[in-house]
This record gives C-alpha cells, sequence and structure tokens, in this order.
C-alpha cells in the first residue's frame, strides 16, 4: 500500500480513534519534551545503513536537526528510548517507510504527536523523517576530563576577590532569573526591583543554585556550561566557567556542614555522566559515568540522562537523580579519592523534586512512570513508591501544613490537572505519611511549577504548557487553609500590559526572602516583550510590573535566600 492510499485509510477510521489520540495525548507533555536540544549543531559520526533507504547529506543534516530539536527529548540521542520507544534501525526497517510516514504523520493514543497533521511538519519532512529513522543514529562525541579542561576558566582567581561584600545590595532578596533564549541570567534587585546585571551565561539556562554560603551564584545552560558569579562583587559577575559536557541540566553545591561552598556537581544528558569540581574555581576532579542497568528490567542503557541533582543537608552527600535507568545515587563527597555511592533502586525517568519541609526526605518525580519517589536522605534508602496523576512535574514542590494531614508535599502534573498532595510526617501523622492524601483540581494540564511559602497561606500552580492561552496566561491560587473553597485564577498576563500579540505564558512563582510577594514570569518570544509580574501574596493584586528591553524570554526565576536554606 502506498503512502497516499494509507494516509486515505487513517483519515478513514472511525472518529472515536482519532479523539482517542486527541484524549491521550498531553500536549503540555508533547511541548516539554519536544524543546530543543543543545546537542543540535554538535559535530556526530553519521554511519548509513545499506538496506535503508537512500538520503542525499543534505537530508541527513536536516533529518538530524529535527530529530534533535523536537524528537530526541522523548526518544534519547541514541534513538534507544527515553519516555519514548526505541528508534534504532532493528525495529524501523521492518516497518517500512510507507508505515513510518504514516506513523509520524498521524501520531499514536500512546502519545506520539501528530507531526504533519498538526502543522509541525511538512510532508517532505515527514518522509525525510521516515528514511533518516531507518539508518544507524549518529553519535555525539564524548566530552572527558581534557574537554573539560579546555573550557575551564577562572577569571578571578579567588585570591583576587573581595574579601568583603563590596556593594549595597540585599543579596538575600535577589533573583537570578534565566532570560532563556539570549544564553543570559537578569540578577533582579527584590527590594528595588531593578536589574543589577545582566550576566552572560550558557544557552537556555536551567537552573540557578545557590552556594551553602550564599555568596556564590551558579547556573548551567543545557549547552552544558557552568558560570559562576560572586555576589559579593560591586556589580555581581562571572569569575569562573567550565563546561562539563555537551548537554546538562543539573548543578547544585555542598551544603553539608564543614563542607560549605567547598565542592560542586554538575549532571550530564550527554555523555551520561556527572562532575565534581572545585566550589571556588570549578576546577573538575572526578568524572562518573551513570551507563548502566534499568532499575525494572536489569537491562542495559548506554544513555541514562542525569536529571535533578541536590545537596543533603544530613551527611556529606549530593542526591543525584539517574532518569533512563531510575536509580537515585547517594554520592558521598566526603573523599573524593576513594568515591562511595550508594545505589537506591527507585523508578525509571527521574526528574525533578524537592526536600519535604523537615529536609530529610527528597520527593522525587518519576513523570512518564507517574509516581514520586521518596528517599530518605538520613538512612540512605528508598522509603516508598506514591502513585500520583499523569506526568507529575513539581519543580521543586511546594510544603505545608494541612489542616487534617499535617505537613504535606505537593506535585502539579504535566498531564491532567490534578494537585497531589503527599503527607510527610511519619511521627506525629503517621497514618497519613507517604501517601497521596488529597488531590486538588487545578484549572488543567501542563503545569510545571507550584510554591508556597511558610509565612504565606497560598499555595500558587501554574498552566504555562496548556494550549489554552486564557490557562496558560494565568495562573491559579488556593488558600490553604479553605482548600475545599476551590481556586481563585489570577490574570497575570494581563496585568502585565504587554502591547504586542507574544505567546505570554505565565511560569514559575517564586517568592521574596520575606514571603510576602510572589514573583512570575510572562514569558514570549524572542522577538516580542516580555515582563515580570510580582503580585501582593497579601491582597492577591498586582503590586509591580517589571519591564525591560532585556528582558528576553524570562523564565526561571530564583531567590538567593530560598533557594539558598531549599525553602519551597
Amino acid at each position: 500500500m502506498k503512502w497516499t492510499r494509507l494516509a486515505v485509510a487513517l483519515a478513514a477510521l472511525p472518529l472515536a480513534v482519532m479523539a482517542q489520540d486527541k484524549k491521550d495525548v498531553a500536549p503540555g507533555d508533547v511541548k516539554y519534551h519536544a524543546a530543543p536540544s543543545a546537542l543540535t549543531d554538535v559535530p556526530m559520526v553519521q554511519s548509513t545503513n545499506p538496506k535503508a533507504p537512500p538520503m542525499t547529506q543534505a537530508e541527513f543534516d536536516q533529518a538530524r536537526k529535527i530529530y534533535f530539536e523536537r524528537c530526541a527529548g522523548c526518544h534519547g540521542v541514541l534513538r534507544k528510548g527515553a519516555t519514548g520507544k526505541p528508534l534504532t534501525p532493528d525495529i524501523t526497517l521492518g516497518k517500512g517507510t510507507d508505515y513510518l510516514k504514516v506513523f509520524i504523520a498521524y501520531g499514536s493514543p500512546a502519545g506520539m504527536p501528530n507531526w504533519q497533521t498538526s502543522g509541525e511538519m511538512t510532508e517532505k519532512e515527514v518522509d525525510i523523517m521516515a528514511r533518516y529513522i531507518q539508518h544507524e543514529p549518529p553519535t555525539p562525541p564524548e566530552f572527558g576530563m581534557a574537554d573539560m579542561k579546555a573550557t575551564w576558566k577562572v577569571i578571578i582567581p579567588p585570591k583576587d576577590r573581595p574579601t568583603r561584600k563590596l556593594n549595597n545590595y540585599n543579596i538575600d532578596n535577589i533573583f537570578s532569573t534565566t532570560l532563556r533564549d539570549t544564553g543570559e541570567v537578569a540578577l533582579i534587585d527584590g527590594d528595588t526591583k531593578k536589574i543589577i546585571n545582566i550576566v552572560k551565561t550558557g544557552y537556555a539556562v536551567h537552573i540557578s543554585r545557590t552556594s551553602a554560603s550564599g555568596r556564590y551564584l551558579y547556573v548551567i545552560g543545557r549547552d552544558a556550561k557552568i558560570n559562576m558569579i560572586d555576589l559579593w562583587m560591586e556589580k555581581p559577575d562571572n569569575v569562573a566557567e567550565i563546561r562539563t559536557g555537551l548537554e546538562a541540566r543539573s548543578v547544585e553545591t555542598s551544603k553539608f556542614k564543614g563542607f560549605e561552598d567547598k565542592l560542586a556537581i554538575a549532571g550530564a544528558y550527554w555523555p551520561p555522566q556527572y562532575v565534581i569540581m572545585k566550589g571556588d574555581t570549578l576546577e573538575p576532579l572526578k568524572v562518573i559515568s551513570t551507563r548502566g542497568n534499568t532499575v525494572d528490567k536489569q537491562e542495559y542503557h548506554p544513555e541514562p540522562r542525569v536529571a535533578s541533582i541536590v545537596g543533603s543537608h544530613y551527611k556529606p552527600e549530593f542526591v543525584v537523580n539517574v532518569k533512563e535507568t531510575g536509580k537515585t545515587l547517594m554520592v558521598d563527597y566526603s573523599n573524593l579519592d576513594s568515591l562511595k555511592v550508594t545505589e537506591i533502586g527507585t523508578a525509571r525517568f527521574l526528574h525533578d523534586g524537592g526536600w519535604d519541609s523537615s529536609k530529610r526526605y527528597f520527593m522525587v518525580a518519576a513523570n512518564q512512570s507517574n509516581k514520586i519517589a521518596v528517599v530518605d536522605a538520613k538512612e540512605d534508602k528508598l522509603v516508598k513508591l506514591v502513585d500520583v496523576s499523569k506526568i507529575p512535574h513539581p519543580g521543586r514542590g511546594a510544603n505545608f501544613v494541612h489542616p487534617k494531614f499535617g505537613p504535606v508535599w505537593s506535585t502539579g502534573h504535566l498531564g491532567d490537572e490534578a494537585i497531589s498532595l503527599i503527607g510527610t510526617d511519619p511521627v506525629r501523622n503517621k497514618q497519613f505519611a507517604f501517601k497521596e492524601v488529597a488531590q486538588l483540581k487545578g484549572q488543567g494540564g501542563g503545569s510545571l511549577f507550584l510554591k508556597t511559602h511558610p509565612k504565606s497561606k497560598h499555595l500558587y500552580v501554574d498552566t504555562p504548557l496548556n494550549p489554552d492561552p486564557a490557562m496558560s496566561q494565568s495562573v491559579v491560587v488556593f488558600d490553604i487553609n479553605s482548600l475545599d473553597k476551590g481556586y481563585k485564577v489570577l490574570p497575570i498576563a494581563q496585568w502585565a500590559g504587554l502591547s504586542d500579540d507574544g505567546a505570554k505564558r505565565v511560569v514559575q512563582p517564586e517568592y521574596n526572602k520575606a514571603g510576602d510577594e510572589v514573583w512570575f514570569s510572562v514569558w514570549s518570544a524572542k522577538d516580542k516583550q516580555s515582563a515580570i509580574v510580582v503580585v501582593d501574596d497579601k491582597t492577591l493584586q498586582p503590586k509591580v510590573v517589571i519591564k525591560d528591553p532585556r528582558l528576553i524570554t524570562p523564565t526561571g526565576k530564583f531567590n538567593v535566600y530560598n533557594t539558598q536554606h531549599d525553602i519551597y
């Protein structure tokens, strides 16, 4: 059967099948995983398969770019499968080009997007991709110690840095704000709402982390470039930088007593590894691969990406979460020459997470497994796998005291409107501990972050990846003491007063140090105006709108004090 006949046949399927396709695929999840990879333009070894349909070099180059922009997030760099299924030639050759074109064009109920019928790909691009995935996947180069040292720069050595704070900024209330598409972060004074400095960084900074002392800020881009910023300088700026791979998401510093500011760690998506560095210079000290077997089927996986990393408050350990194998690694950094790693089998597709209010239990989302893994950092063991709703994405989550269940930690979801509350007190509220004790209903799926503060009675939940602009441009807020009353919608993008027609997606609530303000990014395209809206937590009304032509594609914001002390 030819392509045209297959397309006609599929188009003639019952409407129920097509409806199922739309129902089962979470648009927010598709957007999330389809974000461009930093490997898009990296030179790779390309091998052709003589049994596969022929392709020109130009077609190869075009297909590789499309794959890393739209497909690698789900199917993996090596096409071995990640949150999506494997697409290696041993599977794809048997399917044939015509079948693959229909699959790519129309998608599937299991979660494959309908790339052509949605308008994301042309018929020609679908044909190129169907042929491309029958060839051997290109292999990115490794990135070892020598490569890292070649990128390592100490811009201002420790001996030449200030011995005391040289500025009048309230460092505790500075917000490190990601300017996603410009390769920068904006350091914004939380007191005056003015930009202190625009600091050059890697591509699409994923997170900012504060050292234990609060002096240094570490940011990491998707291109695995780490920048170290000294907040004591007259104008805070970079003092060191390094690349620890070709694509990455996570950075953290040592927090245990006696090791404050001594070490930093970064985890890479490619190569699959983590790197321990000196905390004051970013000099790389140790590189550890994460390649290994999956926790469920015990099958070897060549590409287990490092997701979130946090510093333990109970031991000199980093908690390293490995996505594809489903392992949480407790990395003891007290003796790097005799590194001790405790491996905890949790659940596959680990992603982001945060501490409970006691900072003993790390709550990490295994997003495509629809679970939250509870890891005890004191005993170095898995406490519980908690079933939650569809594709949890908590950011760091939100801790508060529930009127009935006591201390809870919460997460929103990419796949639906559920907000899961998990009990976290095994002493005074044992009967509720590490169970989903309640489920709130937000305004829709596509949530990336939710947030509260110990001094606040509110819980804010965003939905920036929801396909409905009314939802993506607003947030909801719950009264923690009256959760049964539902939520109130705050029209954040409307309050921003932007004049253009940008996407205006509202993302990532972040409190100031005092807990009486909540900051929201109103995120539009690079060529559109964006803003930050500051809301009064008491009145739930806009307090300040920060507009500046330098605020290009603002997304994540990290308050120095709250990040330093894991307050969320």
